[in-house]
């Protein structure tokens, strides 16, 4: 009914990146205008709701915190259920605010901070199948946007920039035929980087629409045949693409092609105004979790770390 975001991109491009001290100033600055803003919009009270949601990780464990305190409050003054919503859920729910989720289903969350692939067998199990082991793919963006001159967020701009050029530098396209699920976006990074100082040292002078046009299609390419491989294995309903990266133009339709192989299998992609994180996609989240009576207390902390399990693989005789 109301989703309210206080954005925080102009304090942190001074740094190039997220300060977790300014971030959490920001989260106390704000939370309670964004309260106050959000049932302003929607046209309710704290009598009308039925319960609070709130993420308790992962994420900066201050900005956590900050929210955590004040879902407590809320729920303690007006007696409301707490409901405790892991953040990715958060993301992978987003979808569900434009379609219902089909079961089984399959969840690429690629975002700054994490890059993996969730298989979920029913309603409100999730289970990792891979992830990036080094960097986030999100965060390989903003580390080369910084190299190419781009303010932080790198991730539209890089993306804009890469429809201009073309893949003339064959990036690596690491752990792309490994025998697993998971990704390595680093050594991607590094090649970048030593390509663009190289460059520089020699008085080279390299097209920069062509280094992001390769840097993305490296990175599309194996996010697109990890999940494809991903789909064989595990034949779902749905594909659910989410995530900050999630607004990328170049994986939304490289995606949308590779998905027209698998007759049976949907792709849902997140709008464009849901990728980032907000409150919507974690009351989404939130009301699975009340429908499935998932509750916590006073005790509830932040998690920083917090994961999904992974899937138990069958022993072997």
């Amino acid at each position: 009914m109301s989703n309210v975001v206080a954005t925080q991109i102009k304090s942190h491009q001074r740094f190039g990146g997220v300060v977790p001290e300014v971030a959490s100033r920001h989260h106390i600055e704000q939370i309670t205008s964004c309260i106050k803003d959000a049932l302003t919009q929607a046209e309710v009270d704290y009598d009308d709701l039925s319960a609070v949601a709130v993420t308790y990780g992962p994420g900066l464990v201050g900005a956590l915190l900050i929210g955590i305190t004040a879902a407590k409050a809320v729920a303690w003054a007006h007696q409301l259920p707490l409901i405790p919503v892991n953040h990715l859920a958060g993301h992978i729910y987003a979808a569900q605010l434009v379609a219902p989720i089909e079961f089984p289903a399959m969840a690429l969350v690629v975002s700054g901070g994490h890059t993996e692939l969730v298989y979920m067998p029913v309603e409100n199990k999730f289970e990792i199948i891979g992830e990036t082991r080094d960097d986030a793919a999100g965060e390989a963006y903003d580390k080369i946007g910084r190299v190419l001159g781009i303010n932080y967020p790198a991730g539209k701009p890089v993306d804009e920039l890469a429809h201009r050029g073309q893949d003339t530098f064959n990036f690596p396209r690491a752990m792309d035929h490994d025998d697993n699920f998971d990704f390595s976006f680093s050594g991607l990074k590094s090649a970048f980087i030593n390509t663009v100082h190289h460059a520089d040292q020699i008085h080279e002078q390299l097209n920069k629409a062509d280094l992001a046009a390769s840097f993305q299609q490296a990175v599309i390419d194996v996010l697109s045949d990890k999940t494809v491989r991903a789909l064989r294995e595990f034949p779902v309903k749905q594909l659910i693409l989410a995530g900050g990266v999630a607004a990328n133009k170049g994986l939304r339709d490289r995606l949308t092609h590779d998905i027209q192989r698998f007759t049976n299998t949907k792709l849902e992609l997140v709008p464009l105004s849901l990728c980032g994180d907000n409150a919507a996609m974690i009351g989404a989240a939130g009301e699975m979790l009340y429908r499935h009576d998932v509750r916590a207390d006073a005790r509830l902390n932040a998690d920083p770390g917090l994961e999904f399990e992974w899937l138990k693989q069958p022993q072997q005789n």
